[in-house]
């Protein structure tokens, strides 16, 4: 058959695209197994992937907390925080992700560094420690920084749309029951928040992977990084960025489809939840 029936009704096409990308996966990685260039270059790359993935799940976590911190401040009876959270969204929201890493890396760590040693200037003086170099900042956490600020914004967007979609009465009858507003939001707000908010968050999740390329601008060595070295040096370019764009699409598509798999389950366990 050519689709499927879901069981909300609607049909689905087979993956015919999954499939001819499964082959072009398997025709690259014989091509690699069998020719020492592409070897030579896969080895080379992939020494760059562990580099992607702390980046992306160190990022991810930092922009989630920070994301549902800006979402609570944006719901808050405090006006100042409503409007100090509204203020930030729309701002990062602005701007490119790779501005916010030029301007993380080359202004907010001086920055940083700067009012460190203004802060510790007595211990310094004592002796006690040693004034802090900008270059003792590391450009890796440099580029997870701006990557955190730049997602956090549209994450903070993603909490507060879940956290609203959720029954006003419910929340009520919570309260009734006598539970403290930390207990309502962990107990009975969250677990149905998460729900909505899964999807657009693992699409984020997905993007990130991506968006972490753009670390290779200053000099963190990851998959981008390592195939511009490579590339650089040997005048390889097809090979080195076929390379590439290969792991990248191994990583995003199959986060994907696991992230896709792990919704489905979420959507059947709350069709046959009991009214």
């Amino acid at each position: 058959m050519a689709f499927q029936t879901l069981p909300n009704g609607d049909k689905q096409d087979f993956p015919w695209w999954l499939v001819a990308l499964a082959g072009l996966a398997l025709a690259l990685a014989i091509t690699i197994a069998v020719n020492d260039l592409y070897k030579q270059v896969f080895e080379t790359v992939s020494r760059g992937i562990g580099v992607t993935i702390f980046v992306t799940l160190t990022g991810f976590a930092l922009a989630c907390l920070l994301g549902l911190l800006l979402a609570l401040a944006g719901m808050a009876d405090s006006i100042v925080l409503r409007q100090v959270s509204r203020f930030y969204v729309e701002v990062v929201r602005g701007i490119p992700v790779l501005v916010l890493l030029f301007y993380v890396a080359f202004v907010g760590a001086p920055g940083f560094v700067s009012l460190y040693n203004s802060l510790t200037a007595p211990l310094v003086n004592a002796g006690w420690l040693e004034p802090l170099q900008v270059r003792d900042v590391s450009l890796m956490w440099r580029a997870i920084v701006a990557l955190c600020i730049g997602y956090s914004a549209f994450i903070a967007e993603i909490f507060r749309a879940g956290i609203q979609s959720v029954d006003k009465g419910q929340i009520e009858a919570a309260k009734s029951l006598g539970l403290s507003r930390t207990q309502r939001f962990r107990l009975v707000v969250l677990p149905q928040a998460l729900r909505v908010i899964f999807p657009p968050l693992s699409n984020d999740f997905v993007a990130m992977v991506k968006d972490s390329s753009l670390v290779s601008v200053l000099g963190v060595a990851d998959i981008s990084q390592a195939g511009k070295i490579y590339a650089s040096g040997s005048f390889r370019f097809f090979e080195s960025y076929s390379i590439v764009a290969y792991i990248y699409l191994i990583l995003t598509i199959g986060l994907s489809l696991i992230l896709r798999q792990v919704e489905q389950r979420m959507r059947a366990r709350q069709s046959q939840a009991p009214a």
